[in-house]
């Protein structure tokens, strides 16, 4: 990252050099939830399920599961495609600093169970078990204490004249201006936010993008399923497969460069030993 410049954030530096189009879109339609692009994606996992299997079996004390795939094959793409991670508020186009990822973690599996938000940061030199790692500590620590996000929520609670509060905290969130002591682990100021509906036995669904914070990717993950498709030959193979739901600010780029980095987490599902590198390393 460079010298820090007029126009930067803490969080992320300003775009300065684009094209009249993606110059004018902030301008005319400054909303993010205005800005929704929806896609689908299907996934076989029939190799992802082999090497999920593979990787417990030789690795007793740190287990794995297929949305762990999911979520390093998702911040790997974020890395070699980086208008993934960029993100658009008070009318300006910028890149964001860093990679971070989150996620909702339940406390307990009931109706009236608590949830809490977990969120982590990698580096260059993260792979799939250094990832791994973060979430499963990030997920422990959630388990048993609120996350920074939820206590600053119980702060605000207690602080009177609520539409107040709301107004300065949203100008501050629009410049980029709030305390990092109370956004640390707002997930919706992360590169992508990630939900597993398939945990639940649920399908996919696309989740709404939210003006607050500064996150322009959403993906929902579904549950499991058993397809038949029809081959070329005109047989018919039965493949296991996983949705992807993706929910998209469509002002940050374009549909080929969107088409491209799905294809990429697509490939990077299907064939887990290619996020065994370094994030960084290109394929």
């Amino acid at each position: 990252m460079g010298k820090r410049r007029l126009g930067d954030r803490n969080d992320a530096t300003l775009i300065r050099d684009i094209d009249a189009m993606h110059y004018i879109m902030p301008l005319i339609m400054p909303n993010r939830c205005d800005n929704e692009a929806h896609m689908k994606l299907s996934v076989d996992i029939s190799l992802t399920e082999k090497y999920v299997r593979e990787y417990n079996r030789n690795h007793p004390d740190q287990w794995i599961s297929v949305f762990d795939i999911v979520i390093a094959a998702a911040l790997k793409m974020i890395r070699l495609r980086p208008h993934a991670n960029r993100f658009i508020t008070n009318n300006n186009i910028y890149q964001r600093n860093n990679i971070s990822a989150a996620f909702t973690v339940k406390k307990d599996f009931r109706d009236d169970g608590d949830e809490t938000l977990a969120r982590i940061e990698v580096d260059d030199n993260d792979d799939l078990e250094s990832i791994i790692q973060k979430v499963r500590s990030r997920i422990a620590l959630c388990k048993i204490q609120d996350d920074e996000a939820t206590d600053a929520m119980n702060l605000i609670k207690k602080i009177p004249g609520k539409h107040i509060v709301g107004m300065i905290a949203r100008f501050l969130d629009r410049h980029g201006w709030m305390p990092q002591s109370i956004i640390s682990g707002d997930p919706y100021q992360s590169s992508v936010v990630l939900a597993n509906l398939g945990s639940l036995g649920m399908d996919i669904g696309y989740h709404h993008l939210i003006n607050w914070g500064t996150t322009s990717l959403f993906i929902i993950v579904g549950s499991k399923k058993n397809r038949n498709r029809l081959n070329k030959d005109g047989t018919v193979t039965t493949k296991r497969e996983l949705d992807l739901a993706f929910t998209i600010d469509e002002r940050i780029s374009d549909g080929f460069y969107y088409a491209r980095s799905l294809r990429l987490i697509k490939t990077l599902i299907e064939n887990p030993k290619l996020l065994e590198g370094p994030l960084s390393r290109e394929l």
